[in-house]
């Protein structure tokens, strides 16, 4: 059992906390019973995973899988495994996993994608992640100046579904919008000034979603692009929605023609 805090595999797990350790270790964290439970389903490459006993005793089925899966299990005290976690108050395991390498070929065929230029918020993009894979989205495309999409506060957001859906880094997402509008997918943007409600859509057309920044919304470069703008109408002096929220409405939009399409 690791009981001290200067244990090198305690230091290593915490770096996962940020960006730069998890880039250079080339791992992220996978925390709470739920997420590992996922990752063991989907057969996510664990490295290390270590839980309390308390927590072996409550699963010993999942310890079981997951000592099998990963290439080193141990058994540490809460403390420190709360150490070794970004929760406040932790389940009783955690888990690292390599990072998902992050290939440039199109999903093709697309029916639905989404595209997301400088999301801030790891809470949104989980959210978001969520939702997409709910409504079948079939790939996610993330900036490269947004967010880490691995980020601790994503996975948790995302409730076990961030391992659901295909997931790119993209530092280029004017070209892939192009690629994408040379195989006959409409590009919808949602604005302010968007001349079209978002449900006068046809959505049962392959269709590639752009969402912008919490703030600033989505670029110039980005709005050129798009082959229609789209508002979400609002009452009661509302300015904007919550980026996740906005998505959601397109999304669900876009499944319920879907679902009413395959009836007729």
């Amino acid at each position: 059992m690791i009981t001290s805090l200067q244990n090198p595999l305690v230091k290593q797990m915490r770096k996962l906390h940020r960006a730069k350790g998890r880039r250079e270790q080339n791992l992220f964290l996978i925390e709470g019973t739920h997420l590992l439970e996922t990752a063991c389903k989907v057969k996510s490459s664990l490295m290390v995973v270590c839980c309390t006993p308390d927590w072996q005793n409550r699963y010993p089925q999942l310890w079981e899988l997951a000592s099998q899966k990963a290439q080193r299990a141990e058994i540490v005290t809460p403390e420190i495994l709360a150490a070794m976690t970004t929760t406040v108050n932790p389940d009783g395991v955690v888990a690292s996993a390599a990072r998902i390498s992050n290939p440039t070929e199109l999903i093709s065929p697309l029916s639905l994608g989404l595209v997301l230029e400088q999301l801030q918020d790891p809470g949104n993009l989980g959210t978001i992640i969520r939702t997409a894979v709910a409504t079948e989205v079939e790939g996610l495309w993330l900036s490269d100046d947004s967010v880490d999409v691995d980020n601790p506060k994503v996975l948790r957001a995302s409730a076990g579904e961030w391992f659901r859906v295909p997931m790119r880094v993209s530092q280029n997402l004017p070209q892939v919008i192009e690629d994408y509008k040379s195989q006959n997918v409409q590009v919808i943007a949602t604005l302010p000034q968007g001349t079209k409600t978002y449900w006068e859509i046809d959505f049962t057309r392959p269709t590639l979603i752009l969402m912008g920044n919490e703030g600033a919304g989505l670029s110039d470069e980005l709005i050129s692009l798009a082959d229609i703008g789209v508002n979400i109408p609002l009452g009661g002096g509302v300015e904007s929605l919550n980026v996740a929220i906005a998505t959601a409405l397109l999304l669900y939009e876009a499944k319920r023609q879907r679902a009413v399409n395959q009836k007729t």
